[in-house]
């Protein structure tokens, strides 16, 4: 009986040092996450989204982000590394171009080329002619880890996010790379602008939680960017360099400012819409065990040491937003049921809403009219 007690004994004293000390990916960071408010005010409960008729993509998986180019044809990524063409109903489904990584943000430039923001490649441009060349992949020799969102300027200058340079979706997929990233909380992100001109990067902010989807305002003087791993919609003034957004923040530097805050789930993609309108989607609804861990960095480490199947992972919950430049959220729209799985974002086009999804294999379709939103306050 005394070597039984022994022997688990010395089970319980391994386990112990397994969940403790075994080394993980991430070196979590201490934070206070903003008390969640709940489903209410302009975030009420609804099942608006439910009604979205679904467009299928199968056997491809995750239409992460939608555009539409110069020829009226939607684009869409997906996780085999292809870019998919198609008519705006879902028909006549092609593929372009297999970028051999993961594509999410994309966006036209006025050449016609299809701007690809690739998570495992860098930032990519696909000629009308099918040629499919890298931009960039650095900067200041430093390697573009994990590029996320995209948006062409004007000028022709290019917008793009970095999500982690501490994390990279080479080695982990750009799916596990982002829950480590977003467990940590280092706010190793940043905010890149490319300049074709001279073929040039350089760092507009860095210190962002996940940084994730970039609009741009109608002034295009600043941009407008979701930080994912905080939960909140920050503007940046374009003209910034090398901007701690962190630092600045806590400074009050007016050169960010907080948009939408301790919103009800993870924003990924921003996209613009019709009359000032600016859409994101929620991949995952918040999670009050994610959010009791914060100021726990050693339990946000335990945690991966245990099984996959119990890593914090909220549930699927189908959720998107308009919002004005001004932080006011114009049109909440959900699907409890989860029907479209981790909606990333959404592209309004022609008076329709085109919900993007990490893993689903397709994506929602359903008519928008202006006159059903409200304005409400954040």
């Amino acid at each position: 009986m005394r070597r039984f007690f022994g022997v688990l004994a010395g089970l319980a004293l391994a386990l112990a040092a397994y969940l403790l000390l075994w080394p993980v990916p991430i070196a979590p960071q201490a934070w206070s996450a903003p008390e969640f408010a709940g489903y209410s005010g302009p975030h009420a409960r609804n099942d608006r989204l439910a009604a979205a008729r679904m467009v299928s993509v199968a056997p491809e998986i995750g239409p992460e982000h939608i555009a539409f180019g110069p020829d009226g044809k939607l684009y869409t990524g997906v996780l085999s590394g292809a870019v998919l063409r198609m008519d705006p109903d879902g028909t006549s489904v092609e593929q372009v171009v297999d970028t051999g990584g993961r594509p999410l943000g994309l966006d036209f430039d006025a050449a016609g080329r299809l701007i690809i923001a690739d998570a495992l490649r860098g930032l990519l441009a696909l000629s009308p002619d099918g040629t499919l060349v890298v931009l960039a992949d650095s900067v200041d020799r430093d390697p573009i880890s994990y590029a996320d969102a995209v948006k062409v300027a004007a000028d022709g200058r290019i917008l793009l996010t970095d999500a982690s340079t501490r994390i990279s979706p080479r080695a982990y997929g750009t799916f596990d790379a982002a829950i480590f990233d977003i467990l940590e909380h280092s706010c190793s992100g940043r905010v890149l602008e490319f300049d074709p001109a001279t073929s040039t990067t350089r760092i507009v902010a860095n210190g962002l939680c996940f940084p994730n989807g970039v609009a741009l305002a109608d002034d295009e003087r600043s941009l407008i960017v979701a930080e994912t791993g905080s939960y909140r919609i920050v503007r940046i003034a374009r003209s910034a360099e090398r901007l701690n957004a962190h630092d600045a923040l806590a400074a009050g530097d007016p050169r960010i400012t907080v948009l939408l805050d301790n919103l009800p789930g993870f924003p990924d993609n921003v996209t613009q819409g019709a009359d000032g309108r600016y859409w994101t989607g929620f991949t995952k609804p918040r999670s009050a065990t994610v959010d009791g861990m914060a100021g726990k960095p050693w339990l946000r480490a335990m945690t991966l040491r245990l099984p996959r199947s119990l890593w914090p992972v909220p549930p699927v919950y189908g959720h998107i937003i308009a919002f004005d430049a001004e932080g006011h959220v114009l049109a909440d729209l959900q699907d409890p049921s989860g029907r479209l799985a981790e909606t990333s974002g959404v592209t309004e086009h022609a008076g329709w809403l085109y919900v993007q999804s990490l893993h689903d294999s397709g994506f929602g379709v359903l008519p928008f009219t202006p006159a059903a939103t409200t304005h409400q306050s954040p």
